[in-house]
């Protein structure tokens, strides 16, 4: 999402829990004016303040705000979940997007226009076998994106949320083994029943997410909020 609104123009700040991968990031972009980056950890709500304060501070504002840190949680059975797995997927996938969502709020009402985008999943429409916090969360980040579209409107932000499907990458792997494990099949079994549950057969790009991000955060699409906009080829099933 990043580089697509950089690439579009954009002046942008991202954060990460990550100081390696931001250390990568910004290396990817030697001497460029227009980014700002800063370590945080969106489920500690002073460290989602102080990346606000700093982004303000150097930008002077903000017109746009994407909700897209996640973690893809434990897998296994409801009864299987521990209490730890269930409350960090928890604190990072739907308080991280609430205290985001917090700040931005405050900044773009200030502003009188702009856009917050939640990345939600698939996973937030149709449920989601051995992935129950997961799940749970995306599913709440879809009804926090429908209530801040109510609340926000008025002031002329626009508030919707991406559903990616299995976006490809590193992160996805580690999903796909640890669903793997949990079923007690092969990371290469996984990986056929998420390509054959989707009408498409093909896994999601993560050039296709930050395109609808960039799309959504424009002025075509001026008269959209409240969505919940699936970017998956059209799921069918998570059923192996």
């Amino acid at each position: 999402m990043a580089e697509a609104f950089l690439r579009a123009g954009a002046r942008v700040a991202v954060c990460d829990a990550d100081e390696k991968a931001l250390d990568g990031f910004s290396g990817a972009f030697p001497g460029r004016e227009n980014l700002f980056t800063m370590r945080a950890d969106v489920s500690r709500p002073e460290e989602v303040g102080a990346f606000f304060a700093g982004a303000e501070s150097r930008w002077g504002g903000l017109d746009v705000v994407c909700a897209n840190a996640g973690i893809g949680g434990p897998a296994g059975a409801a009864e299987e979940i521990s209490p730890s797995g269930w409350r960090e997927t928890l604190a990072v996938n739907l308080d991280g997007a609430f205290w985001t969502a917090q700040n931005a709020a405050r900044v773009l009402k200030a502003g009188g226009s702009g856009a917050l985008l939640f990345t939600a999943s698939t996973s937030g429409l149709f449920g989601h076998p051995m992935r129950s916090p997961y799940a749970a969360a995306k599913w709440g980040v879809i009804g926090l994106m429908k209530t801040l579209a109510m609340e926000l409107g008025p002031f002329g932000v626009r508030v919707n949320a991406i559903c990616p499907g299995a976006v490809e990458g590193a992160r996805m792997e580690r999903v796909l083994a640890a669903e793997a494990k949990a079923r007690g099949t092969t990371t290469d079994a996984m990986r056929r029943v998420y390509a054959k549950g989707v009408s498409l057969r093909r896994w999601t790009r993560a050039e296709d997410v930050a395109g609808l991000a960039v799309f959504l955060a424009s002025p075509a699409a001026a008269n959209i909020s409240g969505q919940a906009l699936a970017v998956d080829g059209n799921t069918e099933t998570f059923a192996p």
